[in-house]
Parts: C-alpha cells; structure tokens; sequence
C-alpha cells in the first residue's frame, strides 16, 4: 500500500540531497523554521535512557510547535506487552512523528513496514538502535561545517575506536556529504565488509585500518565514542584490553594537522577512549556537538514534516 512517509532509520535513507536539505533547516534563525508541527505530538519512546537525545528531541519539537511525549519502554512494552507494529500503529493515531530509540534496529524496521503496510502517513525516525545513530550524524556534520567552513570536504575525519553505530552513521553522512574518513580499531571490532561497500558506494574515500596513528596522521578531526556501550557491560573487561593504545590523547592528536578538533558524542569515559586533558581542552569541541543535537533534530523533524521547500525539494 505505502505511506510516502519520510521515515528515516540511519542517515543514508536521507540521500545525498536530503542530507543537504536537513542541514540547510538545521542552520535556519530557529525563529524562521516552518511550524510543521503545530499543535500536533511527537511520540518518543525511549527502550534506553538518555540525556542529549531526549532533550535535543523535546526542544526541537517544541520549536516547531508540536508536544513531545516522552514514553519509557515499559509504558509500551515493546514485543511484551504488545508488538512492535501494534505500538507504532497505536502511536500513529496521535501523533504526526514517530521516534524511537530502541535496542534491536529491527523493531524501528517493523514499526516502519506497519505503518506503510496500513498506509498511515507517520514517519519513523530512529532515536539510537544497535546499528545507527542518524540524529548525532547530522550534528556532527552540523560542527564539522560550523568549525571548517565550504572546506569541510578537504578536512579528513578520523575515528578512533568501536566501528559501532555511531561510526556507521558517521561515516554514512560524510561519504554522502564528500568528507574524507578514516577508522581505525583492534582486530574484531572494525568495519564489515557490508558496511565499507555501503559508506564507498557514496563515493566517499574511506581508509580503515588497526592503526590509531596512521587514521590520525594529517587528520583535521579525531572522533570517539566509549568503548563498552550500554548493554555490552559484560563485554568491558575484553573492551579494555583490545581497545588499549586506542585512547585520543594528546600524543595521538599530535599526529592530527595543527588546527585539529576533537569529537566525542558524549558520555565520555576519561581515562579510558579520550584523556581528560584532550576533551576538556581547547581543541574539543564536544559541547558544540551537544549543542548542534537540538539543532539537526529541529532540521530533521521539519525535513520529515514536510517543511523544506527550497532547491532539490520533492
């Protein structure tokens, strides 16, 4: 049947010129961005907790006019309760947007595929799953123009680190956006195959290897997330031992090109992935990052709404 909903469930669904479009909305006077929302909810269920996606998610809504409604996991009980495409298809009855932020990436896919297969006209928009991150990709692209400019795509990005959800989703936005990047991790812990195929069939130029200072050599941003995310506790002890001599510090910055920023999408383990004088210095710019979360969220919640309208709208 189909919906023609915009639902988005990593970065690349955006394309190319989506990806542009967000941007552009993100970096709107907040006070000249279509209204798509008004008086309409937001539905965001949170099977994880979080501090940057809950706020930058409430706030965003709040700017476009609509009602955010914070729903814990067991108010829904995902596949427990009720299933997966019950809960969207419930949600969908009151609110224009549906986010999520889930622990199997599979549910977001089910949630969309009831909603098209009832062609019920609600985005699905992906909070944080186990496979991709999109909101923190588009504030990450969001500093990275913000900090370098119309040269952003000459600034290589390095992450260090788990080539987690976060990496992919990265790497996705900055292939489709022609930004350089490189990934180095432990043995066990980089890339699949699937994964660099799809960040290159972007054309972006992607260099992955299990060196830390080689992805950092001439790199204009080090980027990292925490090695033992959450519900991988059990896995910490072996993370800590494959992941050292992986930490961003001030010797591995030093390889970067002299203006370097750092990254982290936050929380941040110092001590363990990044040292604390590094993201508690004046090359981070992690809190710009944070910042930038309520941003892109705005830019994307008007993209799905509908409210872009300028070149490349469709």
């Amino acid at each position: 049947m189909g919906s023609n909903a915009r639902h988005v469930l990593d970065v690349d669904d955006l394309g190319p010129d989506g990806l542009e479009q967000v941007l552009a909305l993100a970096e709107l006077d907040p006070a000249t961005v279509p209204r798509t929302l008004t008086d309409r909810g937001v539905a965001l269920v949170f099977e994880k907790p979080s501090a940057r996606t809950r706020n930058s998610s409430e706030l965003a809504t709040v700017a476009l006019g609509g009602h955010p409604i914070y729903i814990q996991g067991a108010e829904v009980g995902i596949d427990t309760r009720e299933t997966a495409e019950d809960v969207a298809r419930t949600l969908a009855c009151f609110h224009r947007v549906l986010c999520a932020r889930v622990m199997d990436h599979h549910t977001l896919e089910r949630m969309r595929d009831a909603l098209d297969g009832a062609g019920v006209a609600v985005p699905v928009v992906n909070l944080l799953s186990d496979r991709a991150h999109p909101c923190q990709a588009l504030a990450d692209l969001l500093t990275l123009r913000h900090h370098f400019g119309p040269a952003v795509g000459e600034r290589p990005v390095a992450y260090i680190g788990d080539a987690n959800n976060v990496w992919r989703s990265l790497a996705l936005a900055a292939s489709m956006a022609g930004i350089p990047t490189r990934v180095a991790s432990p043995a066990g812990y980089g890339p699949t195959a699937d994964d660099v195929a799809l960040v290159r069939s972007f054309g972006g130029d992607l260099l992955v290897t299990d060196d830390p200072a080689a992805a950092a050599d001439g790199a204009a941003a080090l980027y990292t997330d925490v090695w033992t995310s959450m519900g991988q506790e059990d896995e910490r002890a072996a993370r800590l031992a494959a992941f050292a001599g992986f930490t961003v510090d001030a010797a591995l910055l030093g390889h970067a090109v002299p203006d370097a920023v750092v990254l982290h999408c936050l929380p941040a383990h110092r001590g363990e992935e990044i040292s604390a004088d590094v993201v508690d210095g004046p090359r981070s710019v992690v809190w710009q990052q944070a910042t930038n979360r309520m941003h892109a969220m705005r830019g994307l919640l008007a993209w799905v709404t509908g409210g872009y309208d300028g070149p490349g709208a469709r």
